[in-house]
């Protein structure tokens, strides 16, 4: 008896343990999110960047008519006492423009067009948001698609579908790219991709390899880019999980990969990615390794400036507030823009309006000027001196396009420079350093003087 007693002892405890861990397998599927326990991975020298192979040919259609800034156009955060002095940025010898005007690059061929980047050399990736990324070479969009996933890619929602694609610093070597796409769960899944071997136009859907899939509550606020830094790490864009007013909290907890941006190294062998031992919040029990700043909505777009390093990312607002956040290059990360506690400069929640410790935004425009703000570069090209050191920005709605530029004491001069009249999805930078901006009804234009 006490040894079928003993036996039932045991068969009870393997069956409950067995139970526990099926519990928690089914908890890890249902929260959308990939269960991985990455390595924490020294920090590496930074890799070089793609750079050019060959010029990019001027396009030579008539640009567009110019529009002029409007006098009453939203000017850059004022400072006062109580507002910290942002970060002096990295000092440029140019001098801020008053406008600007769009050339087109292709307005055919092309279906609700997110992003554009390059490889290195001269062709322009464009990324379609129902899983399709395109070739514009030469001028022309190349027929058949780069890359098409439309099979795995869910775009039920406004905000999701294929988002972003960032080429590996040494994609002439490895063939490496990486995707953001929402899912047929409509979960976030961030995933790395190799070109053909022999045909460097198409790229190979079955090579996928899923590096991270992370749990969307709601259908909006995905964030959405990915893009490599200067230090040669993926950096990626997560959205507070959505809804409105962020209700679970996500801004302001470094305990999820929402609401914040991610920083990955995927230079590790026999892991999906490692976590930069640098990051910031690494040594915090409370918080995800992976997390590089917090308190964002949704980063729909950020940038580095290609010869200083600096930091610039657009964070779509909520009811008022459309603003561009910055950090200066050489950033030890662990910033907080806010959110939820600011949406810009303003209180959103007047009961809970600490701003000790935040980053207050560089500029914000209230929705008498639009209603979703796109983030853009710093131009860095040859073709159009006169554009050096302009930040461009736009806004989806209204088609407004303005310039920051940086001032000696601190603070950003800014101005609106173009009335486009476009559905403003994206900016876009090609190998040399010239400026784009993507029309979601199916346009590309170069920015010019």
């Amino acid at each position: 008896m006490l040894y079928l007693r003993l036996f039932g002892n045991i068969l009870m405890k393997q069956f409950f343990f067995l139970f526990t861990c099926l519990i928690l397998f089914l908890a890890a599927c249902g929260s959308g999110e990939t269960a991985v326990t990455p390595p924490i991975v020294p920090p590496h020298t930074p890799t070089v960047l793609l750079e050019a192979a060959t010029a990019v040919p001027t396009n030579t259609t008539a640009p567009t008519a110019v529009t002029t800034a409007e006098p009453n156009a939203p000017t850059a955060v004022p400072l006062d006492t109580a507002t910290p002095v942002p970060p002096t940025p990295t000092a440029v010898p140019w001098q801020p423009v008053s406008h600007i005007q769009l050339a087109p690059v292709a307005t055919e061929g092309l279906r609700l067009p997110v992003y554009l980047t390059h490889a290195g050399d001269k062709r322009l990736f464009v990324v379609q948001q129902n899983g399709v990324i395109r070739i514009i070479q030469d001028g022309v969009v190349v027929e058949e698609p780069f890359l098409n996933i439309r099979d795995r890619v869910g775009a039920e929602a406004n905000e999701q579908g294929l988002l972003s694609v960032a080429f590996h610093p040494n994609y002439a070597q490895n063939g490496y790219f990486y995707v953001n796409y929402t899912n047929l769960e409509f979960n976030t899944t961030i995933a790395r991709f190799q070109v053909n071997s022999e045909n460097p136009n198409l790229a190979d859907p079955a090579s996928e390899q899923i590096l991270l899939t992370i749990g969307q509550p709601y259908p909006n606020h995905n964030g959405g880019l990915v893009a490599f830094g200067p230090d040669g790490y993926l950096y990626v864009g997560m959205g507070d999980g959505g809804s409105q007013g962020d209700p679970q909290g996500n801004g302001q907890d470094p305990g999820t990969l929402l609401g914040a941006v991610l920083r990955l190294d995927v230079d590790v062998a026999n892991a999906p990615y490692g976590i930069p031992a640098n990051n910031p919040f690494v040594n915090d029990g409370r918080a995800r390794g992976e997390v590089w700043a917090v308190g964002v909505r949704n980063p729909w777009r950020f940038s580095f400036d290609r010869e200083s390093g600096d930091f610039f990312l657009a964070d779509v607002g909520q009811n008022q507030w459309e603003e561009i956040n910055f950090r200066p290059a050489g950033s030890q990360g662990g910033e907080n823009y806010g959110w939820n506690f600011m949406e810009g400069t303003h209180c959103y929640q007047p009961t809970n309006c600490d701003t000790a410790g935040l980053e207050l935004p560089i500029f914000e425009y209230d929705h008498s000027f639009g209603c979703s703000v796109t983030g853009g570069y710093v131009y860095r090209g040859t073709q159009f001196p006169e554009l050096q050191g302009n930040y461009f920005l736009g806004d989806y709605c209204t088609g407004f396009i303005w310039r920051l530029f940086p001032q000696a004491d601190g603070t950003w001069d800014a101005a609106q420079v173009l009335a486009s009249g476009l559905l403003i999805s994206s900016f876009g930078e090609d190998a040399q350093g010239e400026l784009y901006v993507l029309d979601h009804n199916g346009g590309v234009y170069q920015i010019r003087p």
